[in-house]
């Protein structure tokens, strides 16, 4: 069944961001014209003069093998991250500090139920699944998702969570029911600070924080778990927060 376009919207512009939306989900993945057509439930025909349109603006780029997100896309991004003072200062707020310049660091912010991560600190090798720059991941199941998350109430949480398939389960622990979210978030509201247990990867724990603001971020650190020491994750934690409190008022740093 086609999804209908939103009401008052021009059908154009909402199909191309769905074709755009669809590329994004697929990183580094070519799709062809049958199968952005058939995933989206629009007529071929209709596809095709779409992506004409957005390749002939740079915003996708066709190859022998189909479709891939283009050039402008990232212009724009960069353009939006620009606006930012919190993402200008991460990279030096990382490396000012003697705890997180030797860490993985990643900053997101909340997209409906999932986060997008804008910048990553790599001063540590990467581990399985991390998150690059411009990735997607269910803010349920990560530590940046989770602090993000705590700051929303229970009934939008409740909103955001109302399909179940929004939850994905990468490991055994992870967080698979509202109940259980909505308990975390409580748990993660209570102790100021957010977890993620081995949810991404059973090896990997991430600890995040909140950076507030309009939009907020999350920050956080990937360590070995669990042989990651306890002082370790308390020198990281300690270190996430006074660089939170620094990305709060960014523009004293620049001044």
């Amino acid at each position: 069944m086609t999804e209908p376009d939103r009401a008052g919207g021009a059908p154009a512009v909402t199909r191309s961001i769905r074709i755009l939306d669809l590329l994004a989900e697929q990183p580094g993945q070519t799709l062809t014209l049958s199968e952005i057509a058939r995933t989206l439930g629009l007529a071929k025909s209709s596809v095709s003069n779409l992506c004409a349109a957005l390749e002939e603006g740079g915003l996708v780029r066709r190859t022998a093998a189909g479709y891939l997100l283009g050039r402008r896309t990232v212009e724009l991004g960069s353009a939006y991250l620009s606006g930012f003072d919190q993402i200008r200062e991460f990279y030096r707020v990382c490396e000012e500090s003697a705890v997180l310049r030797r860490q993985l660091v990643q900053i997101a912010m909340l997209d409906g139920a999932r986060v997008l991560y804008l910048a990553v600190h790599e001063g540590r090798e990467r581990f399985p699944l991390s998150a690059s720059v411009g990735d997607r991941y269910p803010a349920s199941a990560t530590a940046v998702g989770t602090a993000l998350l705590s700051e929303l109430t229970p009934e939008r949480v409740a909103a955001l969570y109302w399909d179940p398939r929004e939850f994905a389960c990468f490991t055994e622990r992870s967080t698979a029911t509202i109940a259980q979210l909505q308990a975390k978030l409580a748990a993660t509201r209570e102790r100021g600070y957010a977890l993620d247990e081995g949810e991404v990867h059973p090896t990997v724990l991430g600890i995040a924080v909140l950076v507030p603001g309009s939009p907020s971020f999350g920050l956080g650190v990937s360590i070995v778990h669990p042989t990651g020491a306890a002082t370790e994750r308390e020198s990281v934690l300690a270190a996430l927060r006074e660089a939170a409190a620094r990305l709060t008022r960014p523009r004293l740093l620049s001044a």
